[in-house]
Formats: C-alpha cells, structure tokens, sequence
C-alpha cells in the first residue's frame, strides 16, 4: 500500500503549512493600518483612547477606568477567563498630544488571563490626525511571533475593528459577531475544502466521494471537541474550517483543569471511535446483502479514512490531540517516553498490520521527530490549572489507549478488504 504522487504532495504541503503557521520563527513584527474616517479627530480620539468619552463604543470591552497608579487603565472585557469571570487586563499609558496630532502608547503589565511573559514584547500605538475635514487614525500593533497563525489572527481582528469603528460612525450599530463566524461562511468553507482536496484523490467520482468523506470525518472529529466544552460548561463554542489543513474547536474559555484539557482533546478521536463499530455493522449488512452489495466498499473507504484521520490526531505529538491528552495524563517526563514509546509501537505495528512498507513506516516515524522536536510558541495560564485527580487521569489514560485501539481496529479492518494482497 505505497503513498501515491498526489497524496505525497499533500502530505508535504500539510506538514510545511503547519510548521509555516504554528512553528515558525516570525520574529517582532508589527501590524499596522490606517483608515481615514469622515469624523472629527476630538470624536474619533473619544473612541479609540481608553479613557475617552466614547470608550466603551466596541461591545467586547465592559468598562475601561483610570487605575490607582498615574498613567495606568484598568479594563474589562467581555471575554471569560478560566472561572467564568470577565478578564481584568492593565495598561501602562503614555499619551501625547499636539494642535493637529493626538496619540498614545500602551503597553500591558497585568493579566487576569494570562502569564505576564505573554505580553513581554506587546506594544500598541495608536494616532489620530486631521486630513481633508475628516480624520486618519493609524493603529499599529508589535509582538513577537512564533508561526503566522496569531500573527494573522491579530490583524484579522485589527482590522475588523476598523471596519465596525466605521459602521459605528455611520449607524450607532456594531455586529457582534464577524461574517467569518457564521454557520454559512463556515459551510461554504467546508464546500470550498471538499473541492480544494478534490484533485488529490483524482478528478473523478470516486475521488469527490473519498474528499467529501474526509471533510465529514473532520466535521465529526471537531463536533467531538465541542461536545466536550459544552460538557464542561463552555459557552459560544464555534467550529472553524481550514481548507487542506482540517477544521478547529473553538471553546467559549480558557481551560480551568488539566482533566479538562485532556478531555477536550481525547473526545474528537472519542466520538468519533463511536461511529467504528456502526460503519462495520453496516458494512457486513451490505456486503450480506443483494440490493445494497454496491455499498460495500464505500463503506471501507469511509471506515478507513475515519479510522486513519483520528488515528494520526492520536499521535503523541504536541501539536495533536494525542500529545496533548499524554501530557496531562503522564506529568513526569519518565511516564511521559514511556507512554510515548508504547504508542509509538502500536504505530509502528498497525501500518505494519495494514501491510505499509517498511520505507513508509520508517519515513513517518522521522516527521513524527521532526515535529516533535521543532518548538512550538504556547499560551501560559496565569495560574496553574487545577490538577487531575486519580481517578480522572485513569480516565483519560484508558480512554485514550481505547480510542487508540478502536481507530487502529477500523485501519486493520478496512485495509484486510481493501488490499487483502497485503494483509499479513
């Protein structure tokens, strides 16, 4: 069962787009956009500095008062932090003015959220000048980077700003939600996926039907993760799709328990190790059956790709959901190789099981290394999450090796009837 050229070259454009978003070392660099708005400079500076009258204009900040300090803003926003509070952040001010030209730098000192080291390199500046009867207002926004997914995160949410700064002057209105956050956005998406991952599987029927699989698989894998935020009391989850990469969960908070983030990482690949046995039954029903034999092998297809895509999430890397759930479950870095090594031989045996050569098996243990080792930026919590009881890393431990098994069981299936010249 060899790799094809197609599949090959997807396999590479997924692995260098991952590390392009989530590993590469950016550096400091700074965001910068200018609008010019048909307002005057007193009302657009009214808006954009923190202690302005029209302060409070954007919904997601709550309230923005002067701190017991000169020179510092405590704000609150809308968002929650690990307890379902709103998050309380502080910032350092330093505001300048002039006849034609107004402006501050802000800095943030202190998170409710998040580990003071994460805004180590943060700064913000924003101006605001008279141009031709209105006003240009420049926002500029400096961090250091590791991968481009946050840094395109922040300018997506910079200038969305902008565009509902400008509605607001216009109407009083502002949209609470964006247009990329609507089911319907995310449904086209999801089209735009399927038909993206098209020409990897062939540019005929079958190959439609094997990317329309892969995009139901990954929609079920994700309901999983929303599954398990909403169980833990989450609110405004929402599914993110990303063409040739998958799909993300989103949660409504920060994370409050390690057993939390275990879980919400383990029940993608546990939901959908659920569906295993019902596409196996329904399987043996076709393929016992005159009038729906023709059934039969779309439904090994199915099962395998559903059994190959939670199969890889598993893996013990920590950019998956597998490294994460074996990072919570095994603290110590002895539990953790060991646990490591015992997934790493499941691996190894059942794509030797399934009949991959071995060339293929020793190729994908050295992008596992490569992975593995090439860092990864991380959000550190203020506080330490509250720790996993016995009984709870029992839990996810068990569950995850369950899963492991269900997912390699689907793979070995599916291969066995699919290829049986390679079944050993």
């Amino acid at each position: 069962m060899a790799l094809t050229t197609p599949a090959l070259i997807l396999l590479i454009v997924n692995l260098g787009l991952i590390w392009l978003l989530l590993a590469a070392p950016i550096g400091v660099r700074t965001i910068r956009l200018t609008r010019i708005l048909g307002a005057r400079p007193e009302r657009i500076w009214d808006m954009v500095y923190p202690l302005g009258r029209d302060r409070l204009w954007f919904p997601t900040v709550l309230s923005s008062e002067p701190g017991a300090q000169t020179g510092r803003v405590v704000q609150r926003f809308a968002h929650s932090d690990r307890r379902g509070n709103p998050i309380i952040r502080t910032l350092a001010i330093k505001a300048a003015e002039t006849t034609e030209r107004r402006s501050y730098d802000a800095r943030v000192v202190e998170d409710s959220a998040l580990d003071p080291a994460f805004w180590a390199n943060y700064r913000e500046r924003r101006v605001v000048e008279a141009f031709h009867g209105g006003t240009e207002l420049t926002i500029e926004q400096t961090d250091r980077y590791r991968g481009l997914a946050f840094f395109l995160f922040r300018f997506f949410m910079l200038r969305r700003e902008m565009k509902q700064l400008e509605r607001w002057l216009q109407t009083g209105k502002v949209e609470r939600s964006g247009l990329f956050e609507r089911p319907s956005t995310q449904a086209l998406l999801a089209v735009l996926s399927t038909l993206i991952l098209w020409p990897f599987f062939g540019l005929t029927a079958w190959g439609l039907m094997i990317s329309t699989m892969l995009t139901v698989v990954i929609a079920l894998h994700e309901l999983g993760h929303l599954a398990a935020y909403r169980a833990f009391g989450h609110s405004g989850v929402r599914m993110i799709f990303i063409p040739l990469l998958g799909g993300v969960a989103i949660g409504g908070r920060p994370y409050n328990r390690l057993f939390e983030v275990a879980a919400c990482a383990l029940m993608g690949a546990g939901l959908s190790a659920f569906f295993v046995p019902v596409v196996i039954s329904f399987h043996m029903a076709a393929e016992g059956s005159a009038s729906m034999g023709e059934l039969a092998h779309p439904a090994l297809l199915l099962l395998l790709i559903l059994g190959a895509f939670n199969f890889l999430n598993l893996l013990p890397m920590s950019r998956f959901d597998g490294g994460q759930v074996l990072k919570q479950v095994f603290p110590t870095r002895d539990g953790l190789l060991g646990a490591t090594f015992l997934v790493t031989a499941g691996v190894l045996w059942t794509g030797w099981r399934s009949g991959v050569p071995v060339e293929a098996l020793t190729g994908g243990l050295a992008v596992m290394a490569l992975l593995s080792f090439t860092a990864m930026g991380s959000v550190k919590p203020r506080e330490a999450l509250d720790e996993m009881s016995v009984s709870e890393r029992l839990f996810s431990g068990f569950g995850y090796y369950a899963a492991l098994a269900v997912h390699a069981h689907a793979i070995i299936y599916a291969c066995d009837r699919l290829f049986p010249h390679l079944a050993k």
